[in-house]
């Protein structure tokens, strides 16, 4: 043989001995079966032993119907899974081999080969265990044998000396909601909720990669911190894209810095700011001139700073990107399923896709789910969408004996190692209305507190929020990427200093059943939940059902369907100050969405006029986790409701927004783009409901520039529309730039919807092509609903009169059914 072809294939050979491999177990056949039985029945991982139980035929699915009250055994019993997976010799050879456990729910043990390996205690760990010595050739079984966290919770609050609220679920790591919420099912999950993996490595691994950066005018400066476990000492190479360097590793964990620079770098900017721009880095670890491991890396490059000024209203909080003072807009997520498993890649892309349509730069990450995928984040990432993290606790109080200490210290370590790289992290926030929940919720009263007790709890608390959080954040990240606050709100919404400073949960509207017009009086510096709760879409509503379902608002299932106790009486009640109460269902459905978008573009267009002293609002909520009537905009099948497509108005980039006050009518202008606009003017039209002009004005602000925000030269408003009704008139706004260019467009109305004196609109539908209508109206057409299962890019708008308007379908249908206000008044 020729010697070169011997030592390239000898090369070769030791490539492929030395390369990190890894095999996804998952994929091989599981079984489980309840502890207390013998048979095995066909898993799927990941999973969870609902799904089994759903695809083995043993429950009904719990979405439907009221089949979620059948299924509550499930949570009290234990559950086994296995699988047997065949390991070659040559596998064998490796010098290294890991188990690892993305993703565990939640008590656990787990055997190989009939050998007691680990007791896991946290779904929010990931569980890695050298399994070198453990495995054999040939078959070899895998068993993982869940505890019922209901009954582990239990146990472990009999060692609290009183009662905690919201308890067993405060003692269990595992995601919250699944023990019930007011918009959620109670669907105790147990299983292999991510993948199981085996990697056979030799020499050395790379465990984790950070960066810093330092971003100067023409060049970026980017330190790679690698984390490296060598089990053979010696010399390795290190290369990152097109630069390499050699290292010392000693045996065991090493720690080397790698300075990589880019010129004439694109910063990743924030949705509506520019491009959401990233770059790839291949990582590759190599000993003896052949690589071991590659790593790839996608990261973006930007600033990011949480800025708390004092100044003579209280204190400042907003976020400065790149520099520059950024206004967030956005919601808050919840998991997008009761059955995290079956999230797929492509419905966390449509939903963040769908935050950034709508015109959102941030989106939180609600403390009662999970912390997400890595797909949701690297969809934030590339959508351009901030993310505000919480930790995952939620509305109650936490114990904090030592092993619970650990446990969280272990899980802040894991999550942020793994999230830290993702450009779109904005803030971590160690909880979700648990300080708010200490102080006003009242617990120390119905559980009869001793002074001790509450004492106990606010060390407690302290302990885990105000010191094992953020010392674990310090010690796994940089400290420009270490931006925390410890709770969510800050002070409670029913305290005055939560408008002046912090962040704020504003509930008096829905649960202190405030009027919407409290919104803009109540303004706080960040809006970080407020919300209102609306029927989903009617393909959503029959999709509770498993049969052909009888609409109306007294069938059980639809009652099963709003886990709020109160919400048909507040939603009521507010629909009956804005709107004609329906009687017929489907009426009714809509009108409840227009009930729910007009209250959040109150609240949304009282924010934003008071820029900059308030910079962020966030609405309550995105998503559904399942069927249900809920404060959410987009329903648990992906439809966009009412307030999903108001949302896309209420935060475009400008707009031109109306306050009435005192018989005036004030106007403002917002900008949230880095750019200005000079000598900006807005033209006031006052129009009838059949479209006839009956005031038309500019107003000149001589030379005045929309930077942030302009406020424009009020109006006395009978000086407006003069001896008009005002239910029988509204306001055309246009503003435009020196050049005459239209920058935003609105509409004013006088009265309540349930006041306006409409008339019936000839409402004609014109198909341009499968996927296109055109839409024309011969009068004011209030609130224009589309009808039919597709998605249209606008929807429940109004359609001034004589005018017509093109709207796009996601897929064609034969007919489209509109309906408008005026059909619910008659």
């Amino acid at each position: 043989m020729n010697k070169t072809i011997f030592f390239a294939l000898f090369f070769i050979q030791i490539f492929i001995n030395a390369q990190f491999s890894e095999r996804n177990l998952s994929s091989e056949k599981w079984q489980f079966k309840n502890s207390k039985e013998n048979s095995w029945l066909i898993a799927t991982v990941p999973g969870t032993v609902h799904l089994d139980l759903m695809n083995n035929k043993l429950i009904a699915n719990p979405y439907k119907d009221e089949n979620e009250k059948k299924v509550q055994w499930v949570e009290n019993e234990d559950w086994d899974y296995q699988t047997v997976f065949k390991v070659s010799a040559k596998e064998l050879q490796n010098q290294n081999a890991d188990l690892v456990f993305h993703g565990l729910d939640t008590f656990s043990e787990i055997y190989l080969n009939g050998k007691l390996l680990k007791k896991t205690h946290n779904m929010f760990r990931t569980w890695e265990i050298p399994v070198k010595n453990d495995l054999k050739e040939g078959n070899n079984t895998l068993q993982i044998k869940f505890k019922s966290s209901v009954n582990e919770g239990k146990e472990l609050a009999k060692k609290v000396p009183f009662t905690m609220p919201e308890s067993p679920r405060s003692f269990v790591r595992k995601a919250q909601y699944q023990f019930g919420w007011d918009w959620g099912p109670r669907l105790v999950t147990a299983g292999i909720w991510k993948d199981v993996k085996l990697n056979f490595w030799n020499f050395a691994i790379i465990k984790n990669i950070k960066n810093t950066q330092a971003i100067f005018q023409n060049k970026a400066k980017i330190n790679f911190e690698i984390e490296i476990d060598a089990q053979v000492s010696g010399i390795y190479y290190l290369k990152i894209n097109n630069l390499s360097t050699m290292v010392s590793l000693k045996k065991g964990n090493n720690k080397i810095e790698f300075p990589y620079e880019i010129e004439n770098p694109k910063l990743w900017q924030p949705n509506g700011w520019g491009n959401a721009n990233l770059y790839d880095f291949e990582i590759e670890l190599a000993k003896n001139q052949e690589y071991i491991q590659t790593k790839n890396l996608k990261i973006g490059l930007r600033t990011i700073e949480l800025i708390q000024n004092k100044d003579e209203k209280g204190k400042s909080f907003y976020f400065k990107v790149n520099g520059h003072p950024m206004y967030a807009k956005g919601t808050n997520w919840i998991p997008s399923d009761s059955f995290t498993p079956r999230i797929t890649k492509e419905k966390y892309q449509k939903l963040i896709k769908d935050c950034k349509d709508t015109n959102m730069n941030m989106i939180r990450v609600w403390g009662g789910g999970i912390y997400e995928d890595d797909e949701f984040y690297k969809a934030c990432d590339e959508n351009g969408i901030l993310v505000w993290q919480d930790f995952m606790f939620a509305g109650s109080f936490y114990p904090s004996d030592e092993d619970f200490l650990n446990n969280v210290k272990e899980e802040v370590k894991d999550q942020v190692n793994r999230l830290q790289n993702h450009p779109s992290i904005a803030l971590w926030c160690g909880n979700n209305e648990i300080d708010e929940a200490i102080v006003n919720w009242g617990y120390q009263k119905q559980f009869k507190y001793s002074k001790e007790d509450s004492l106990q709890v606010w060390k407690d608390y302290k302990k885990v929020f105000h010191e094992v959080i953020p010392n674990a954040l310090k010690e796994n990240l940089t400290s420009e990427k270490n931006i925390y606050w410890p709770t969510s709100p800050s002070i409670g919404w029913g305290h005055k200093e939560s408008l002046t400073e912090g962040d704020s949960h504003y509930w008096g509207v829905w649960w202190g059943e405030f009027p919407f017009e409290i919104y803009n009086e109540k303004v706080p510096r960040f809006a970080s939940e407020y919300g209102f709760q609306g029927m989903p879409s009617l393909e959503a509503v029959k999709s509770m059902f498993s049969a052909n379902p009888e609409l109306n608002l007294e069938n059980s299932t639809i009652k099963a369907h709003e886990k709020n106790a109160r919400g048909f009486h507040i939603i009521n009640e507010y629909m009956k100050r804005d709107y004609l109460v329906p009687n017929d269902f489907i009426k009714y459905n809509y009108v409840s969405q227009l009930l729910q978008a007009r209250g959040m573009q109150i609240a949304i267009e009282a924010h934003r006029r008071a820029k900059p002293y308030n910079m962020g609002t966030l609405y309550w909520q995105l998503n559904d986790c399942w069927p249900v009537i809920s404060w959410s905009s987009i329903d648990y099948l992906g439809n966009w409701k009412a307030l999903h497509y108001q949302v896309k108005r209420s935060f475009e980039q400008q707009v031109i927004l109306t306050e009435e006050m005192n018989g005036f009518l004030n106007f403002y202008a917002v900008n949230d783009e880095l750019k200005k606009f000079e000598d900006i003017k807005v033209e006031i039209q006052v129009v009838d409901f059949n479209g006839k002009i009956l005031n038309d004005l500019t107003t000149v602000q001589n030379g005045k520039t929309l930077d942030e925000i302009a406020k424009i030269d009020h109006i006395e408003i009978k000086n407006l529309i003069k001896y008009y009704n005002k239910n029988e008139v509204f306001l055309k706004l246009v503003l435009k730039d020196k050049n005459k260019n239209i920058i935003a467009e609105n509409t004013h109305f006088f009265s309540k919807p349930k006041d306006l004196k409409l008339t019936k609109p000839n409402i004609k539908i014109k198909k341009i092509s499968p996927t296109e209508i055109e839409i024309s109206t011969d009068v004011m057409a209030k609130d224009v609903y589309l009808m039919g299962e597709t998605h249209f890019d606008d929807n429940f708008f109004d359609l001034l009169p004589t005018t017509s308007k093109k709207i796009k379908l996601s897929k064609p249908l034969k007919n489209v059914d509109a309906i408008t206000l005026w059909d619910t008044m008659n």
